[in-house]
């Protein structure tokens, strides 16, 4: 699998990673499946959360023969230096590792939100420590919204960024492109994520009976081109790896594609998401 430099942080990342809620309520025997399936098609980057139920448990035992040859990045969403602390010692040890190559301030909402991770008593003084002694290697940030991107990078330079790269959203609102400029300018790697979404579920019952119950958003199935016009595009505004949203199925169709889906993309690509726009238009993913 072709592998692209993560920002300034020094590590060759390949282009899909493993996003550890595929690792979730599908069984020890299974995660380890799906993690030695990674392992054999050259996927290098692991990350985990501890909200995403008993997927960090799953996940540690699953890469106890891989932990020296892979990137491990967790996450937190906790923002006091006294919560996050026990949450990270807990996530070192399910996770069987002395260090994060990455450590992400999880989920950064608003003003108040940012705030909070960064006062004296907050999160973020935490990982900067945590950074000095090597317990972290990079400091990451994981939004949904590009406003709080754009404040958190205001108050320290994080070294990597997951963000949603949503060919929907961008093409329909500009959604990323202030952060692009920004990436272009700062250097900090991008991790992709909300790529292969098509727009978000239309009810309840709609999700309920699909194959992807893992997945908040519905997912592009069933269109190959589709699809890889999508992941093409996420890489136009900054994205060099993608995250697949949470079921194996569709890791592992990223997997199987990955070469394709490193091409930027084409005129006909463009042209197609252009014409399926309004399929999602009024069911984007965020209410923006």
């Amino acid at each position: 699998m072709i592998k692209t430099a993560l920002g300034k942080t020094g590590m060759n990342v390949s282009k899909i990673i493993y996003g550890g809620i595929v690792s979730m309520k599908d069984g020890q025997e299974k995660s380890d499946e799906y993690v030695a399936y990674a392992i054999d098609n050259h996927v290098n980057y692991f990350d985990i959360s501890p909200t995403y139920g008993d997927a960090q448990e799953k996940l540690g035992k699953s890469l106890l023969p891989y932990r020296k040859d892979i990137y491990l990045a967790c996450k937190t969403n906790k923002r006091t230096a006294e919560e996050a602390k026990y949450e990270i010692e807990a996530s070192l040890e399910m996770l069987a590792t002395d260090y994060f190559d990455v450590y992400q301030l999880h989920s950064l909402m608003n003003s108040a939100d940012t705030d909070k991770a960064f006062a004296d008593d907050g999160l973020m003084p935490l990982l900067i420590d945590y950074k000095e002694q090597g317990i972290i290697k990079n400091i990451g940030l994981t939004v949904h919204s590009e406003y709080a991107a754009l404040r958190g990078f205001e108050l320290y330079d994080f070294d990597t960024l997951l963000f949603p790269t949503n060919w929907a959203l961008n093409m329909a609102r500009g959604f990323g492109n202030k952060l692009h400029e920004l990436q272009q300018e700062k250097g900090f790697g991008m991790l992709g994520m909300k790529a292969l979404i098509h727009r978000a579920w239309l009810d309840p019952t709609e999700k309920a009976a699909s194959r992807f119950p893992k997945s908040w958003c519905k997912p592009i199935t069933d269109e190959p081109e589709f699809a890889i016009a999508a992941l093409r595009y996420a890489q136009t505004i900054g994205a060099t790896s993608l995250v697949p949203p949470g079921n194996f199925e569709n890791f592992s169709f990223c997997v199987e594609n990955s070469d394709a889906i490193a091409k930027p993309p084409t005129e006909h690509d463009i042209a197609l998401l252009k014409n399926r726009l309004s399929d999602a238009r009024g069911h984007l993913i965020y209410d923006l």
